[in-house]
């Protein structure tokens, strides 16, 4: 069972979900979305996985697994590329890193492997 989280205003804990994705306090009219509440509830630390579902870290070592064609760049990252000593980000692509031939990069964990 889901136990909702008390009210960040008066820590109330007859707090509610009202179906349009927010949480409401019927002791002082407090409303906050679901989200906020969720992303507070966990403890902050994100977890970086790659194609097969291990663990990444900064340093690593990663292979990718496909053709990728880097937009503004006229070359392809061809499948099988070694990129050695990663950085992980929280962006919209992961992965920081400089590839052999493209120069500076920024990659989407779902497009390589651990080695």
């Amino acid at each position: 069972m889901h136990t909702l989280p008390p009210c960040p205003q008066c820590q109330s804990a007859y707090t509610y979900e009202d179906g349009a994705g927010q949480y409401v306090c019927p002791e002082c009219a407090h409303e906050w979305p679901v989200q906020a509440a969720d992303a507070a509830a966990s403890d902050g630390v994100r977890v970086y996985k790659d194609a097969s579902g291990n663990i990444l870290q900064d340093g690593d070592t990663v292979t990718v697994i496909k053709d990728l064609k880097p937009k503004g760049s006229g070359g392809v990252i061809k499948q099988g590329t070694k990129v050695k000593n990663i950085r992980l980000v929280d962006a919209d692509h992961d992965i920081d890193c400089k590839i052999d031939g493209f120069g500076a990069m920024s990659l989407k964990t779902e497009f390589v492997r651990k080695v």
